[in-house]
Formats: structure tokens, sequence, C-alpha cells
């Protein structure tokens, strides 16, 4: 595990199979655990690459949409939805106690992760469905989000997070993927985005505003066609770069 004053964190498991060359990278995984991608044998798997890697390992439950990767917004009950999320933790549970590895956070994917920053019904939900088994397990979540007020409001531990690979509109939400400018493909542009957060504590949106953001943690998502390289990258300009 490399140990900087930059965090950075990807989402595993979801079937791009570079972890071998990605987790030795990073400080967080995340790992799919049904909703949207993998199974208990690909968790497993990954798992094993983890403890080797010595990488802190979360779960990364999604709306049970296989069919669009977890990145649509679903309409589903909520008793639905808490039961689904309930039942791919437990699945990653089975998965986790076949390794050493403790669970060190739980961070939401794709549109689920999105719902639960702006709408208040989803936030409920998810806690409904994580307060009984996971009290003391951080949420990893953007500093601004409906489901960060219920974990503030409950003294549940956070961990915050920026993405480095991706574009900020001025209220802080993600530009949408169906957007061109969605992503940043380039390793310096990615590099010096996760540096103006983690340095000046703001982040430049695509209207070219400097907006505040507080985040511990930065990621880049491993489906991103050069997530291996961009980490690559942030890592060595890292070693010749002071924070402060």
């Amino acid at each position: 595990m490399v140990n900087t004053d930059v965090k950075i964190n990807c989402d595993v498991g979801e079937g791009v199979d570079n972890e071998a060359s990605l987790l030795p990278l990073i400080d967080y995984c995340s790992i799919a655990c049904g909703g949207h991608a993998g199974d208990i044998e690909t968790m497993q798997r990954v798992l094993t690459i983890a403890e080797e890697s010595e990488v802190k390992v979360g779960a990364h439950p999604s709306y049970p949409d296989k069919e669009n990767f977890g990145r649509k917004t679903m309409t589903i009950s909520s008793e639905a939805l808490i039961e689904s999320i309930r039942n791919q933790l437990e699945t990653f549970d089975r998965a986790l106690g076949q390794s050493d590895k403790p669970l060190t956070h739980i961070k939401l994917h794709g549109a689920l992760y999105n719902d639960a920053v702006v709408s208040r019904r989803i936030a409920d939900t998810v806690w409904k469905a994580l307060e009984l088994n996971y009290k003391n397990i951080p949420l990893m979540l953007p500093f601004r989000s409906e489901l960060g007020k219920i974990a503030r409001e409950n003294r549940h531990p956070c961990i915050y997070e920026a993405f480095g690979d991706r574009n900020y509109n001025a209220d802080l939400t993600l530009v949408n993927r169906s957007s061109p400018n969605a992503l940043i493909h380039d390793e310096e542009e990615v590099y010096q985005h996760i540096l103006r957060m983690a340095t000046e504590r703001r982040v430049k949106t695509v209207e070219g505003e400097l907006v505040p953001l507080q985040a511990e943690t930065w990621c880049i998502h491993s489906d991103t066609e050069n997530a291996v390289t961009i980490v690559g990258y942030i890592r060595n300009k890292l070693k010749n770069t002071r924070l402060g």
C-alpha cells in the first residue's frame, strides 16, 4: 500500500480484470458485490489480490441492475432496495469470511451513489439497509450529500471522497456520463485536478468556477480505459510533490 497524503481509491471487481496491476498502487478498493457486477467467486479473487497488495477493502453495492451496470436510476420500492442492498452485503460478508481482510468501508455505486446524494428518500432507504448490521463501518461518500447528512446526524463515521477522473458541475454533482466532458482521460489533467482539490480544497467546475470541496480520498474508476496508467502517473508525480 502506498502511503502518501493523497489517498487513491478504485471501484473494482467489475469485469475489467486489471486488479493485479491496479491494487498495489492504491489505498482503498471498493469491490462490486453482485448488484451491478460481480459474484462471490469474483469477490474472493479480488480479495486475494487485496490481501497481497495490503489495500483496504470496502463493499460496493448498487441498484440490482446488471443490464445497465447500475448506472441508471431504477424505479424500485424502498423495501425491494433495502432487501437488495442487504443481500449484496451478505454475499460480500461471506466472501470476506474466507479472507483475513476486515471491512473498512461501504461505498455505493453508480446511480445509487448519485441518487443518495440528492434524494432524501433514497438516502433514508440506504440508511435503513445499513443501520442494523453496519453501525461502525464508515461510509465512503461525497461531503455534500443527503446520505452524508443522515450519517452525521447519527454520528456515523464517514470517509469523504471526490473524483479524480470526473468533471463537476457547480452544485458539486458529477457531470452526467452522457456528456462528452464527463470523464477526464489525460493523466496530467487528472493529476492537476486532484492536486487542486487536495491543496486548495476547491474543485474547478465545467463552468469554470472554483467551488469549495472537502475530501480525504480520490477515486479513479477502474473501468476508465487507461486507469492503471493514470494511477501510476499520479503516484510518480506525487513522489516529487510536497503537499501542504
